[in-house]
């Protein structure tokens, strides 16, 4: 019996499309600024998003506030469909981006990491991690109603 030995497949070195990604921290530029729009001169917003009976609150706070940037905590208290979460979002005005620059007391993510690595992060962490942050405030966009404006519509947002 002849044994047939096939190459060994070589894994191609993950790259980053930063074309995708910048793409994406601008749509979330523009969910941020559509969700928080007075984050110039208030400190907070809080939105309920109702999914049936079941109610998740969300915070938005901003905690540094500049002329080009500011950052803004979301956090999302823990209830009986989803457990508590924080994002730290940095916004950068004079590019309309915002990315993820902290996730559960994670920091520092970089755009490719080997696999595997210590921390056994993926190799595109931080595009998931911005990615999440999207579909999280387009969540709010459509689910959330603000506690601040009674008898507010849900935000819906055009693809």
């Amino acid at each position: 019996m002849v044994e047939v030995l096939r190459p060994v497949r070589k894994l191609r070195r993950y790259t980053i499309d930063l074309v995708e990604h910048m793409a994406e921290c601008d749509q979330n530029y523009a969910r941020v600024m559509k969700l928080f729009p007075d984050h110039a001169r208030i400190d907070h917003r809080d939105l309920q998003l109702c999914f049936g009976e079941e109610v998740l609150n969300v915070r938005m706070s901003v905690l540094e506030r500049s002329r080009y940037t500011s950052v803004i905590l979301l956090t999302q208290q823990a209830s009986t469909i989803a457990p508590s979460g924080r994002i730290r979002i940095r916004v950068y005005h004079d590019a309309k981006s915002a990315e993820v620059i902290e996730i559960q007391n994670q920091r520092r993510f970089d755009a490719v990491y080997e696999y595997p690595n210590p921390k056994m992060r993926q190799r595109d962490e931080k595009k998931q991690i911005n990615r999440f942050l999207g579909e999280f405030l387009g969540l709010c966009m459509t689910f959330g109603v603000s506690n601040a404006v009674p008898y507010e519509q849900p935000m819906t947002t055009q693809r």
